[in-house]
């Protein structure tokens, strides 16, 4: 598995928080018995960041906390899947830590099993979906845990 980061905010991201990405990127994988070899593009951004890009690639000029952009390529040089993009905003994942009162690893953590659901093609378009991947979610989050 190969994750590259690229952090284009101010805050730093430790390597605790990487640890976490790295080990829900991996309960996902073995949860959803996705054996392939990934690769996937992490980006920390802002607030103003995110706003743009949700705009620009979903018509929806607001903030939101996360954005998955599947690809499902494989690399030639590295015959790993690619699996996608992950667009975390920090300051949305910061703000969202406090209103719901918990940790903001744990909220790294949300953010990054939903958005690896949504780049193995879970959605939550309509109800019966969501409750599906949200309960996929909360159980991937006990396993590494990051419940509440």
């Amino acid at each position: 598995m190969t994750i590259f980061y690229d952090n284009r905010t101010d805050c730093e991201i430790g390597e605790d928080i990487k640890s976490i990405i790295e080990n829900v990127i991996t309960e996902t994988l073995v949860y959803e018995n996705y054996t392939q070899n990934v690769e996937i593009s992490l980006s920390f951004v802002t607030n103003d960041e995110i706003k743009m890009l949700n705009n620009q690639y979903r018509d929806k000029d607001k903030i939101t906390d996360v954005l998955s952009f599947p690809l499902g390529d494989e690399n030639p040089e590295t015959k790993e899947i690619m699996l996608g993009d992950i667009v975390i905003s920090l300051d949305k994942a910061r703000e969202q830590a406090n209103e719901y009162g918990h940790e903001f690893k744990r909220e790294i953590g949300f953010l990054t099993v939903h958005s690896m659901l949504h780049l193995l093609e879970y959605d939550h378009e309509n109800k019966e979906d969501e409750e599906e991947m949200f309960k996929r979610q909360e159980d991937i989050l006990v396993r590494v845990g990051l419940d509440r």
